[in-house]
């Protein structure tokens, strides 16, 4: 394997088989500080930080990808590439859109359909069907019934855009029964089809763009460790 990449300064060996995704790099370096143990910095091309520590004993990396597919892709394609990540847990935040879902909900995602072309090119112009990896799913869920923690598990929605000019359309997808929207999880789904590693998205509802409401910093970084714990659960499953 070849590395340092264009976009990672990590020596070669230096991630773990197991990666989480969030957007913000510094939740990336709280996830580190917070959760792992003898957690290295091993990459800090334009500030996009990436960590490596263990979990119980099992090691598991954590890497900033900023927002939306186009930057998530760039990471997630090197990781995979290059550096041998087999499986990739995207953590972030989402809105909420059916009436069913609640602001602090951890939502974790069958499937993501998506307003982007990304994976359509994919397949010569036909839709992809979006989907996590069955087995890092269940032991997500498994791991989130083990803690306590209550979650959801369903469909979501991938824009494009942060500030959709269509807001008719988030009430279409609360009737389909899309249970929230982001910005990564389908072309993280895609990616991972086409290059043959396994991937999962879980989100905390930090608000809803239907009944109102959002979380406060503080009952985000509550919420979100909840989701961190579930998260490394799974990864360490494996």
């Amino acid at each position: 394997m070849a590395a340092p990449t264009p976009h990672i300064s990590a020596a070669s060996g230096a991630f773990a088989p197991v990666v989480l995704l969030p957007g913000d790099p510094r939740r990336a370096s709280h996830i580190a500080e917070r959760h792992l143990e003898d957690a290295a910095q091993v990459t800090a091309v334009r500030n996009m930080l990436g960590f490596t520590g263990t979990y119980h004993g099992t090691p598991v990396s954590v890497m900033g990808t900023g927002m939306g597919i186009p930057s998530l892709s760039i990471y997630a394609t090197e990781l995979i590439r290059d550096y041998g990540v087999t499986e990739l847990i995207r953590v972030g935040s989402c809105g909420g859109l059916t009436d069913d879902v609640e602001l602090r909900d951890i939502i974790v995602a069958t499937g993501a359909s998506t307003d982007s072309g990304v994976n359509r090119r994919r397949i010569h112009g036909f839709d992809l069907s979006a989907v996590a990896d069955y087995g890092l799913l269940r032991r997500a869920v498994e791991a989130a019934e083990r803690l306590g923690h209550p979650v959801r598990v369903g469909p979501i929605y991938s824009s494009d855009l942060f500030y959709a000019p269509e807001p008719e359309l988030m009430a279409t997808l609360a009737g389909l029964g899309i249970l929230g929207v982001e910005m990564e999880a389908a072309g993280l789904y895609g990616l991972a089809a086409a290059e043959g590693a396994k991937a999962l998205t879980i989100a905390t509802v930090s608000d809803h763009l239907h009944k109102g409401g959002h979380l406060s910093s503080e009952e985000r970084e509550t919420s979100f460790d909840e989701m961190m714990e579930i998260a490394l659960h799974a990864a360490v499953a494996g």
